[in-house]
């Protein structure tokens, strides 16, 4: 691969530049530059049905709005790089053509990473996740009802960008009905961009918070993480941790082998390993909620 360094000068000022073919790149790498440098991105859930009707969940920041006469959104689940398959999300808008756009915000972005966990078909990301379906007006897939704002769509058109590994395919909806909560609209009913507490996609394992700047949250596991619904119901029932924390608890690979019967259930306890969370320690918030005998 042929990497080009060209220099330019203004005054005292010395910029090196790193210049290179995308066609001479590795696909991972060239990904992360694009991902990287387009940023910040929106990030949205993209509820569908297969048709047998089964629930798929996903998060996608390849999304965006591109008209309100009529209202269209358009998102791209790309294919695996690693193997060239499709993601379930495509194959179910491809049977189906509807589709949920639902916002993500801070208050449910660790859930939503867990939620990009690729499952297998067939197990509802609603349920891993932690998520409350709640049923559309005008199309099949649910909604996500803790999502601030909701959009039901059709799918007016699906546009394969190519055929290997890492490309796009462009899924162009129109928004046929809307729901926003109505917590995040201000005295004139429009939406409050600090109600609403939107959050966008950086690089690597870096995200924009509206109000905050940025915050990282690390990739969810390579293997599957357990799940928001395998936590012990002392700890998935608990009136302290949030939905971020529950998402950050579910998020491991298995479960600490002493769990089963031994999981505190003293709020105390819970908020102390709540403040472990706060500072990314999962282990050390495992570690906290084990009942001392």
């Amino acid at each position: 691969m042929l990497i080009n360094f060209s220099a330019q000068c203004d005054s005292a000022i010395f910029v090196a530049m790193l210049s290179m073919d995308p066609k001479e790149l590795a696909i991972p790498k060239l990904h992360g530059y694009l991902l990287g440098a387009v940023a910040p991105r929106p990030i949205c859930f993209a509820s569908t049905v297969d048709k047998d009707g089964n629930v798929n969940l996903s998060p996608f920041s390849f999304f965006n709005v591109f008209g309100a006469n009529p209202p269209i959104m358009v998102f791209s689940p790309a294919r695996r790089v690693r193997d060239n398959t499709t993601k379930h999300t495509l194959e179910n808008v491809l049977e189906t053509q509807e589709v949920v756009i639902n916002i993500v915000n801070y208050n449910m972005v660790q859930q939503m990473s867990l939620s990009s966990t690729e499952y297998p078909k067939g197990v509802n990301e609603f349920v891993k996740a932690g998520f409350t379906e709640i049923p559309s007006e005008k199309v099949k897939p649910p909604r996500v009802k803790e999502a601030p704002v909701q959009f039901e769509c059709k799918v007016n058109e699906v546009i394969a960008l190519g055929k290997e590994g890492g490309a796009g395919n462009l899924i162009v909806c129109e928004v046929v009905q809307l729901h926003i909560d109505e917590r995040v609209l201000d005295e004139n009913g429009s939406i409050d961009p600090v109600k609403i507490d939107a959050v966008s996609r950086m690089g690597g394992n870096w995200y924009s918070r509206a109000k905050d700047g940025l915050f990282e949250v690390p990739k969810p596991l390579r293997t599957l993480g357990i799940g928001i619904d395998a936590l012990p119901e002392a700890i998935r029932n608990s009136e302290i941790f949030s939905g971020n924390d529950l998402g950050m608890l579910g998020n491991i690979e298995a479960l600490p082998n002493w769990v089963k019967d031994k999981v505190s259930r003293d709020p105390l306890v819970h908020k102390t390993a709540q403040e472990k969370l706060k500072k990314g320690d999962v282990s050390g918030a495992w570690d906290v909620l084990k009942t001392k005998i």
